[in-house]
């Protein structure tokens, strides 16, 4: 197929970006800051220079450049992929340090999860600049870590949790994630107004402002403890019934002693002591009696506290920004290992990453899925051979013993005429 005037734009761009190392401050535009971009298009030879496999532990898992089993684009999408079973991962790379304060930050990236895993991380942690590279491990501290988590039936979400003053805040909403096998888009937009943003496949999939959903800090409000329930509030919806009355056959003990059982003959009292019939549960036994319950005609509600302002609380606009930001890394567990990772940014500009996210992802999300059901309808098709195939084989064999069977019987018969 012929490259349009697009594909061109994108080829040229590639180009340039490779031309400076993926790293540093690439300009988008005049007002666009990416510090970050990495898409692999160099080849197997070129990532490992710009990313730092840890060395913290001997039995860590190895990252492999691949595009998967099945793509939209055989170079475009390929990726950093866990390559083994029941591992940690540890691997990271570094940018020109900057700050965010004053600024967006946009993080995202594209994470594909082919051999439908069943427990283990697809997130990314973003770092200081004194990150140490070779030592990357859970305990290596961070500032964001973004992401899918699987794990099991209940463990479905998307992570966002944000250090602040050296505490780890996770937000308090929770986003699912995608769980179908192919390639996904991740963004975390965080705004100076101390807003957020989380899109999946560029669209909105929670927001929120910062102060509200991590607790980061103490509440704005408080009851006021010098203000008391009066005690003439009745806060119970329902009460019970006084015209209900316990009927009389309703108190049966819970265990009985089963008269119809006999000592054993063999029974040593100096060694069993007394025997006694054994107890069993009561058929007849219903349990506690409690009256049915009733609307309460004096129910009043839940009373409202009085509230005053919390004299512990103190605003903070900065709980957004981050100083030297300058490292970006991968620090995860798999029980299945398979999983893509793609398509970073790190930019200052929301426009450009959507529109990065379209030219990356958008373009090959189509083709990934139409190769999938590709391969799943050739699959298929070579199963049924195969069993076509085997069933020719199994009723060959069984038609020659059949034939095999009857000439033996024709053989047998003149020898038997002659006996007779």
């Amino acid at each position: 197929m012929a490259a349009g005037p697009g594909a061109r734009r994108r080829s040229s761009a590639v180009g340039a970006v490779l031309r400076l190392g993926l790293l540093g401050a690439v300009l988008g535009t005049a007002r666009t800051a990416v510090y970050f971009r990495e898409q692999f298009l160099d080849g197997a030879g070129g990532w490992q220079k710009r990313w730092v496999s840890s060395e913290s532990r001997p039995d860590l898992g190895t990252f492999q450049l691949s595009a998967g089993k099945f793509y939209g684009d055989p170079v475009r999408d390929r990726g950093l992929q866990t390559s083994e079973n029941s591992k940690f991962y540890a691997i990271s790379s570094r940018f020109k340090p900057f700050s965010n304060k004053g600024k967006t930050l946009v993080i995202q990236y594209t994470v594909k999860h082919e051999q439908k895993i069943d427990c283990g991380g697809g997130y990314v942690k973003i770092f200081s600049s004194d990150l140490d590279q070779k030592n990357l491990s859970g305990a290596s501290p961070y500032y964001i870590m973004f992401g899918p988590d699987i794990c099991g039936s209940e463990t479905k979400k998307v992570h966002v949790i944000l250090n602040y003053k050296n505490k780890l805040h996770p937000i308090k909403k929770p986003i699912r994630c995608k769980v179908d096998g192919y390639t996904h888009l991740y963004t975390l937009i965080i705004r100076p107004d101390q807003t957020y943003e989380v899109k999946i496949d560029n669209e909105v999939a929670a927001l929120g402002n910062l102060e509200d959903d991590l607790d980061f800090l103490p509440p704005r409000k408080i009851n006021d403890p010098a203000v008391k329930k009066p005690s003439d509030w009745d806060d119970r919806a329902h009460i019970d019934d006084p015209n209900d009355i316990k009927p009389e056959d309703w108190d049966e003990p819970e265990y009985i002693m089963d008269t119809s059982d006999e000592k054993p003959e063999d029974w040593d009292h100096a060694v069993h002591g007394e025997w006694s019939y054994p107890m069993v549960k009561n058929p007849l036994y219903k349990g506690e009696w409690k009256p049915r319950q009733i609307d309460n005609p004096d129910y009043r509600g839940v009373w409202p506290h009085p509230q005053i302002d919390n004299p512990h609380y103190s605003p903070d606009c900065n709980i957004y920004s981050y100083e030297n930001i300058g490292a970006i890394g991968l620090d995860i567990w798999q029980v299945r290992a398979g999983t893509i990772f793609d398509n970073f940014l790190i930019t200052d500009d929301e426009d450009y990453a959507e529109d990065f996210g379209d030219e990356t992802w958008g373009e090959t999300k189509d083709p990934e899925k139409e190769m999938n059901i590709r391969q799943a309808e050739e699959e298929q098709h070579r199963q049924r051979v195969m069993e076509e195939e085997n069933f020719e084989q199994w009723f060959k064999k069984k038609r020659e013993g059949k034939s095999e069977s009857q000439k033996d019987r024709i053989m047998k018969s003149p020898v038997e005429k002659e006996e007779l």
